[in-house]
């Protein structure tokens, strides 16, 4: 048991060197840290060099491009000129016109020419009202040219006047998405002779035919009499809401005193214009102490209706159911 080593025996300061051993010290790379030279962040930017980027090289437009382009240019001011058209209004109203070349420009003009006979003076006119026409494509306008024909019914001697007065059926938006629909709700309401009325084709249902129908119905009329006055009447679509049906609503109900049946019979009373014939027109019947129909007053020229004034003036007090009855007479003296 000699080899049996007691700790509980041995001094404490043998105890001490067993919890704590006691290592060389001579092993100083290990007491402390070994000083390593690493480099620092700025030693690298300053020691690593990137090569240099190239220089940008400018773009080298090519003279023959730029020359070409110029030519093109004022070869198209210089062929629009010599139809009267200029080009600078034309380009502000429209300015995607500039991209347009020559060539696709002379090729629309000479297709409008020799498709529907339009003439210079006819070029000039479409020019100015729907610029757009000079960007468009033959593909294009050839359909609108043949739906006009073939199912809007207009005759071949009418094409240039129906393009004269409304030049914006060419870019409307197309056949299938503009020009057929309009055509179809035109006839599912009653109006048949369509090309009467060419200029509706360009127009939207929905943004523009619909909110003028629930117009009418708000201020009273059934929807049977709406379509009828519609139907009666087409160009009642073209009119403003806010500019021309509310006022001209207000002064027909309000100062003349009239009754729905009379605007159901006569819709075209939308079409005078109200301060230069309605307003003066009325004024001057109340003064007479005459009553006229909304067509023997408004359609007649102003000769015509002065004397038509003086005459029921001299005349003896009409029957009640005349449009001539006047609205001042006692109704107790017949």
């Amino acid at each position: 048991m000699q080899d049996t080593l007691h700790l509980s025996s041995l001094h404490p300061t043998t105890t001490n060197a067993l919890s704590k051993p006691n290592f060389p010290t001579n092993f100083s790379s290990l007491s402390r840290p070994r000083n390593l030279h690493f480099p620092s962040i700025s030693s690298l930017k300053t020691s690593i060099y990137l090569p240099p980027k190239p220089p940008k090289i400018p773009e080298i437009h090519s003279p023959q491009a730029t020359t070409t382009h110029h030519s093109d240019f004022q070869e198209k001011l210089l062929y629009l000129d010599s139809l009267g058209i200029d080009f600078f209004s034309l380009l502000a109203a429209h300015p995607p016109v500039i991209a347009a070349s020559v060539a696709d420009v002379r090729a629309v003009i000479d297709f409008l020419r020799s498709a529907a006979g339009l003439s210079a003076a006819g070029i000039r006119r479409i020019a100015a009202m729907c610029p757009e026409v000079l960007a468009a494509k033959i593909f294009d306008l050839a359909p609108v040219l043949t739906f006009l024909l073939r199912e809007a019914g207009v005759a071949a001697a009418d094409l240039r006047r129906v393009l004269h007065r409304r030049p914006r059926l060419l870019t409307c938006g197309g056949v299938e998405t503009r020009l057929r629909p309009t055509l179809y709700f035109l006839q599912s309401i009653g109006i048949t002779e369509i090309n009467r009325h060419t200029s509706l084709l360009s127009c939207s249902v929905e943004q523009k035919f619909i909110p003028r129908i629930e117009y009418f119905q708000k201020i009273g009329f059934s929807y049977r009499d709406t379509i009828s006055m519609f139907r009666r009447f087409p160009p009642l679509f073209c009119y403003s809401i806010k500019e021309n049906f509310e006022p001209k609503f207000d002064y027909f109900m309000v100062e003349m005193g009239r009754e729905l049946k009379e605007l159901k019979e006569f819709p075209q009373y939308f079409s005078f214009s109200l301060e230069n014939r309605i307003k003066p027109r009325h004024r001057q019947c109340v003064e007479k102490g005459v009553f006229l129909s909304l067509p023997m007053m408004l359609k007649i020229s102003e000769a015509r209706f002065l004397d038509r004034l003086e005459v029921c003036c001299d005349l003896s007090i009409p029957v009640r159911n005349s449009p001539l009855w006047c609205i001042n007479y006692d109704e107790n003296v017949l």
